[in-house]
């Protein structure tokens, strides 16, 4: 039997979780990537002089520190916004430098660092997917999300939305607690709540809604089904066309000898490939990679023929597939300039899914 006091005590995920977890994976994107294209740019500059440098992971580490501080300091809701950015650019910053803390020579250009950084990625991809997922919430949630919700009403910034949105947790309260003490707080809570002397002030509609609401207007009015099929189609033929390129170049490139040897020879020199077996992953890179370029093509061949639901999972999986397993090797051996191709995946994954919401919501995959 469980313990009440701990009971009592269990975890509750915090209100609005799944936007600061995404705030801070966007932000962790962006500071890796433009870490390394500014470095790029520049031919890696130092900051010190002969006997310091300031490497940015200490940059980083400041972040953190900053970030971890402030919801010990400040207990407004403006806060976690704040905290998440910070947190996903110091977490960029600091991990960017992760080939300096697994190699004896401190060597920043180590080809294992970037799937290890993309894997880290990936693990925070999961970690929101998981928080954004519906949960269903008892009389004890729901009150502590009430709570926070009466923050509007100390900053004076309480709109008849916000008002029943409350009323409406307020009233699953009242019939799902069997706790009194809940009960009896819910119900005074309920009383102030209506009570007309209560000030409510204008609903003040955000900007990212406004445009949330004028893309899904137009996108009601301008893509009909049929057009969206068409893009989807044209995606990922381009895409599929696009992977499979490298495959055939290098399996042409096979009956050239300069050409074979000036692909092996931009693997070994910079000690990407450094035994057989290296070898043999690169080999299975090519091998996934041209795959996926085929998968692509068929799942556009069958939104073709209107296989909507085949062509959807196919593609779906596809993604998911080369999302996940083909860009560590991808990474692993073209380094960071695969954060443009897994862009363009993520945003034809995006539009797959949006593609399904609209026109195919039978189909949900796991």
């Amino acid at each position: 039997m469980i313990n009440p006091d701990l009971q009592n005590r269990s975890p509750i995920r915090r209100q609005r979780a799944e936007i600061y977890v995404l705030i801070t994976l966007l932000s962790f994107a962006a500071s890796v990537s433009l870490t390394r294209l500014f470095l790029g740019l520049t031919g890696y500059p130092q900051l010190g002089n002969k006997e310091l440098h300031i490497a940015h992971v200490l940059w980083g580490g400041l972040i953190l520190f900053i970030a971890s501080l402030l919801p010990l300091l400040f207990v407004n809701r403006w806060v976690y916004p704040i905290t998440a950015l910070l947190a996903g650019i110091g977490v960029g910053l600091f991990i960017d430098e992760v080939g300096k803390f697994i190699t004896q020579n401190n060597d920043y250009f180590f080809p294992a660092a970037a799937p290890i950084i993309y894997a880290l990625f990936l693990l925070t991809v999961l970690l929101y997917v998981q928080v954004r997922k519906r949960r269903q919430m008892d009389a004890r949630t729901e009150l502590y999300y009430i709570l926070q919700d009466l923050e509007e009403v100390l900053d004076h910034d309480l709109n008849e939305n916000e008002r029943a949105d409350i009323l409406d947790h307020l009233d699953r309260v009242n019939k799902n607690s069997t706790d009194k003490d809940i009960s009896l707080l819910a119900q005074y809570l309920q009383s102030f709540i209506t009570n007309k002397q209560l000030e409510i002030v204008p609903e003040n509609e955000p900007f990212w809604r406004r445009w949330q609401n004028k893309t899904l207007a137009f996108e009601q009015r301008y893509i009909s089904r049929n057009r969206f099929r068409a893009a989807l189609v044209g995606a990922l033929i381009a895409w599929g066309i696009f992977t499979l390129s490298y495959t055939i170049a290098l399996l042409l490139s096979m009956h050239n000898p300069a050409e074979l040897s000036f692909t092996l020879s931009g693997l070994i020199n910079p000690r990407v490939v450094r035994n057989p077996s290296g070898l043999t992953w690169f080999e299975t890179r090519i091998g996934l990679e041209g795959s996926m370029g085929v998968i692509m093509i068929i799942a556009a061949g069958l939104f073709t023929f209107r296989r909507d639901r085949r062509a959807f999972m196919i593609a779906y999986l596809g993604l998911l597939l080369s999302l996940t397993i083909v860009n560590l090797l991808l990474f692993y051996y073209d380094q960071f300039s695969t954060i443009s191709s897994a862009f363009i995946q993520f945003i034809i994954l995006l539009a797959l899914l949006r593609y399904r919401n609209r026109f195919l919501k039978s189909i949900t995959p796991e």
